[in-house]
């Protein structure tokens, strides 16, 4: 089961205590499905436990009993004599041309945040965080897309809006904020999921990071190690190391003998220790005499 399909799971299996927001609640799938009008009211949806909330709440709330049709996905659509009752008992004319929101439908302080799960229950979706942070609502008209991102920026978050095919997406990217949208709908179980997700993508990036260092650092030594073993076999075939001034000829022999540890180890080897910069000094003037050699 997708990531998606599950937080939409975990939203249907405990519904709020208050009717106002249970009415909230299926205000939001109303909105958020294929039509709330008197032309068309009906519901979509892949997942069974959705198809039961809706008619659950609709019977309960407003005693409409939907018409269901079961496929693929399920197609729950009220009944034409029962469109303008509802549309009436939520504030909405049958004249009305576009989907608005009405905020008379919140009664309490958890209403729209009850409204939210039920827009996101009928058109919302959230990709794997595996892969990338989206949480998105895929809102059936511009005016009602326009109404729901007034609504998340009163509750202090700034949503994105986006035409996708004739519909108006509203958008999250900002995982820090997934998190906490995902928390104010009720689905604290993803919401944590998708943390530890996170933190496990960090510990797996900063790993990655920490390896490809090392072997840029090794690469690095390794490359230096080969620039100086020629240059050491141009001193010896010229004469050798005995040739050399004796703090050259110290470092010569054990560069020559330890052609793959870094600078500072090599210092370490010397006798007296010396530093890395000072290792290095010595290094370029044995390159300078091999190139004058060569």
């Amino acid at each position: 089961m997708s990531f998606s399909a599950t937080t939409k799971r975990r939203l249907t299996e405990v519904l709020p205590g208050r009717r106002c927001c249970r009415r909230a609640l299926l205000y939001g799938m109303l909105q958020g499905g294929r039509g709330f009008s008197l032309r068309e009211m009906a519901l979509q949806t892949e997942h069974s436990e959705i198809s039961e909330v809706y008619s659950s709440l609709l019977e309960q709330l407003c005693e409409v009993q939907v018409e269901i049709e079961k496929g693929a996905f399920h197609i729950l659509t009220v009944p034409e004599n029962r469109r303008k009752k509802l549309l009436a008992d939520f504030g909405h004319s049958p004249d009305e041309l576009s989907v608005r929101l009405n905020r008379g439908n919140f009664h309490c302080d958890d209403c729209a945040a009850e409204y939210i799960r039920g827009l996101f229950l009928a058109c919302g979706a959230i990709s794997n965080p595996e892969t990338d942070y989206h949480l998105e609502f895929n809102v059936p008209s511009l005016p009602l897309s326009r109404d729901v991102l007034s609504l998340w920026e009163e509750l202090g978050y700034d949503a994105k809006c986006i035409k996708r095919k004739g519909h108006s997406v509203v958008y999250f990217k900002d995982s820090n904020v997934i998190e906490e949208c995902l928390t104010l709908m009720g689905a604290g179980a993803s919401a944590l999921e998708l943390i530890q997700i996170k933190m496990v993508k960090d510990i797996r990036n900063r790993s990655n990071r920490a390896a490809n260092c090392d072997m840029a650092n090794w690469s690095k030594v390794a490359a230096a190690g080969e620039q100086h073993r020629r240059a050491l076999t141009v001193i010896r075939r010229h004469g050798g190391f005995g040739m050399l001034p004796e703090p050259l000829r110290e470092l010569a022999q054990v560069r020559w003998d330890n052609p793959d540890v870094s600078l500072r180890e090599l210092g370490e080897l010397l006798d007296p220790p010396l530093t890395r910069s000072g290792v290095n000094h010595r290094l370029q003037k044995l390159c300078a005499i091999a190139e004058e050699w060569e």
